[in-house]
């Protein structure tokens, strides 16, 4: 309730001229403050005429006005500065560390904003809004995804610059990290990721003269070589060998080969033929993250990740399995994935540490670039009539269904504020 209280404030969500102090004085609202996300008032620079008085200050919200007490308040010289002290229930005065009294006043939730706010949190639809929807103005969706896309964004910033604090700002130790992790596209992401970080990236660029060797490290660490060899190809008993040397030398520890999963895939997305194009993009590249940064084309940028893997895995899509004879490049789908979910956000978590907006600027324009994602989030907005134009579209509508409608945040989503002011039938 209390929650719902300060979203009421803080929107001006109570009718004009309802507010009155508990001793008959009309408050006027001339600035409702800014929001304190940190301890101390609920808000702060806030501006209210109680009476004939212009008062300037903090306002401090609670359920009921017992709570001033029970939080401590009356014995915080921090909330000496509230001027007025809104309340769903008046049960007691309230006073600051002074002895003045404080004027309050009851906040009530229009009965419409209640009704909207137990519609859309309590129903039992994941996203119970979407009907709503259509009913939204175009102008206020497109400024909504917008921002949802620069949140998204900021979130991947923050990944990647924990990553940077973790190993010593080493931008391509931490590229590695991010495209290993990417290449097990959504099923296998962490356990591709514990795998990156069990290989330092400076293994790979000493051994990238040797495919073979290459792919004995992936292989190996994955735990993909333990079995025994019988019946097995020379090629699977060469990366034995090969990892025997390499794990004696690194003093590695292989991961558990369960982790990686290939129930119900299509056998072109076994991670046995991901690892395989891995270490493809490895033979080829030292420094694939430089050359990223600096490639102002995003169609010389997608080419970068077209590589084959090795021979064998022409006809094979395990170790085991047989399969017709194929390249097994990457798939355009694929490379969008890598794209999105690796080149854009390094590039935008560089330009933002560096300060330097331009490669902000291009990662965005990057995504505008490529098509948006299909996937069942994107189409189940796609109904509700929020369009996906490019992938920029579709990050922001991931954003919003994990960030807002999973965490029932309807409170801080703009669709949820649109909806909440409306007239329900």
């Amino acid at each position: 309730m209390e929650r719902l209280l300060h979203y009421v404030w803080k929107h001006r969500l109570f009718p004009p001229g309802s507010l009155v102090t508990t001793d008959g004085l009309p408050v006027s609202v001339i600035d409702t403050g800014i929001q304190n996300t940190n301890a101390g008032p609920d808000f702060f620079n806030a501006q209210v005429k109680i009476g004939e008085i212009m008062w300037a200050g903090c306002v401090e919200i609670h359920d009921k006005s017992s709570d001033w007490i029970r939080h401590h308040h009356d014995k915080d010289k921090a909330y000496d500065a509230v001027v007025l002290h809104l309340t769903g229930k008046c049960d007691i005065p309230v006073y600051r560390t002074t002895g003045d009294l404080i004027p309050q006043a009851i906040l009530t939730v229009p009965e419409t904003v209640q009704r909207n706010i137990d519609w859309l949190i309590h129903r039992e639809e994941a996203l119970p809004c979407l009907s709503g929807i259509k009913n939204i103005d175009p102008i206020h969706l497109s400024a909504w995804t917008n921002a949802l896309l620069c949140e998204r964004l900021e979130r991947k910033t923050n990944d990647i610059l924990r990553l940077l604090e973790q190993y010593n700002d080493d931008w391509n130790e931490v590229f590695y990290i991010i495209l290993t992790r990417t290449f097990g596209f959504g099923v296998n992401n962490d356990a591709f990721e514990r795998l990156a970080k069990s290989i330092p990236f400076r293994y790979i660029q000493k051994h990238r003269g040797s495919s073979l060797q290459i792919e004995a490290l992936l292989f190996g660490q994955a735990g993909m070589l333990q079995e025994e060899d019988d019946g097995l190809d020379t090629y699977f008993q060469a990366l034995q060998k090969e990892y025997r040397f390499l794990r004696h030398k690194f003093e590695l520890t292989p991961l558990d080969d369960y982790l990686f999963k290939s129930l119900r895939m299509r056998p072109g997305s076994f991670p046995h033929i991901r690892l395989a194009q891995l270490a493809a993009l490895w033979m080829r590249y030292d420094s694939l993250f430089s050359v990223i940064r600096d490639e102002e084309n995003l169609e010389l940028i997608k080419k970068l990740f077209k590589v084959h893997p090795s021979a064998f895995w022409q006809t094979h899509n395990h170790f085991r399995n047989n399969s017709p004879k194929a390249e097994k490049y990457i798939g355009e789908g694929s490379l969008s994935v890598l794209l999105i979910n690796v080149a854009v956000p390094m590039l935008f978590a560089f330009g933002q540490k560096n300060k330097l907006p331009e490669h902000c600027e291009r990662a965005i324009c990057f995504l505008e670039s490529i098509p948006a994602e299909s996937n069942s989030i994107v189409s189940t907005f796609c109904r509700a009539g929020i369009k996906a134009h490019h992938a920029g579209d579709s990050q922001a509508l991931i954003q919003l269904k994990r960030e807002y409608c999973e965490k029932k945040q309807c409170l801080h989503c703009r669709i949820g504020f649109r909806l909440l002011k409306r007239e329900r039938q």
